[in-house]
């Protein structure tokens, strides 16, 4: 899918796309993190209708919602192209020393080679986690690396 990118100087961002079924959509990511998204008329393009606003904590939390199961997805995908990389779900248990740890603490990426790339957490995702993120018992790690990097990064958070 293409999307056109707007400069809105003092203003933000405009995103614009068509999508699969001809649906011309757009949105406009304000510098103060809000957002705003248009629907298209498609009789004339230079028209839009704003379907709502969203804040800075709400446009946070749809963005997770439609990004997060797709980059795991992704990941999944990743690993049937590329032979030997493989992605795998490692859930922490109350054991692990990394338990109510932060991410960074692991160096998981350093020492084993693999890396966390997602926090399952409920029917929460946490993707791309930042090495503050607090790794909490019962999440479920996804791992990509090779299959000796993820065994490494079981044994190293004594997961199972």
């Amino acid at each position: 899918m293409d999307i056109d990118e707007t400069m809105l100087p003092g203003v933000g961002i405009r995103y614009e796309f068509t999508t699969r079924h001809g649906d011309r959509m757009g949105l406009i990511a304000y510098r103060d993190g809000k957002v705003d998204l248009l629907c298209y008329d498609p009789d004339d393009p230079d028209v839009s209708t704003m379907i709502g606003r969203l804040d800075r904590v709400e446009a946070d939390a749809v963005a997770e919602l439609l990004g997060a199961p797709r980059i795991v997805e992704r990941f999944a995908d990743l690993t049937k192209e590329i032979p030997g990389l493989l992605t795998e779900k490692v859930r922490l248990d109350e054991e692990s020393p990394y338990a109510s740890e932060p991410l960074g603490d692991t160096r998981c990426r350093t020492r084993t080679g693999a890396s966390i790339v997602a926090i399952v957490r409920g029917d929460d995702v946490i993707a791309s986690p930042s090495p503050d993120e607090l790794l909490l018992a019962g999440d479920r790690l996804v791992v990509i690396g090779t299959a000796d990097g993820v065994a490494e990064v079981r044994e190293l958070l004594g997961a199972h």
